[in-house]
């Protein structure tokens, strides 16, 4: 499962603790928030088959990953907990909510199955 801070609410963040439980398993942490980023496109050369590229910049946000194990299409149950900056306690924040499941790769291959979280200051909402 991920989790995103939004780039508003991030710099008030100095930790947090991420506790999920779905199918009667529950996983808790306190994740390792790594700074986010978005991809820059870069120019393409100019040849018929010419490469293209992007570059990774810095956007603000931040984002860490709880360890869920499999992941089923049933209700997950998440509260989001921490610190800010000055050392009081974040609003606890809970979310029930169904992960996304997808088959990106078409309907004869396998469902893929995501848990993706935002939090910023206004609550916790699935991404």
């Amino acid at each position: 499962m991920s989790l995103t801070i939004a780039a508003e609410y991030a710099p008030t963040v100095k930790t947090v603790h991420l506790k999920a439980c779905q199918d009667g398993k529950c996983r808790e942490a306190d994740l390792e928030m790594r700074p986010g980023s978005v991809s820059v496109p870069q120019s393409c050369s100019p040849e018929p088959e010419g490469a293209c590229s992007a570059v990774s910049s810095p956007d603000g946000t931040r984002y860490g990953f709880l360890n869920m194990g499999t992941l089923t299409a049933s209700l997950i149950n998440a509260e989001v907990t921490g610190s800010d900056g000055n050392g009081g306690s974040l609003p606890v924040r809970t979310l029930d909510f169904t992960p996304k499941s997808a088959k990106p790769w078409g309907e004869q291959c396998p469902t893929v199955i995501t848990a993706s979280l935002l939090l910023d200051a206004n609550g916790l909402r699935q991404a």
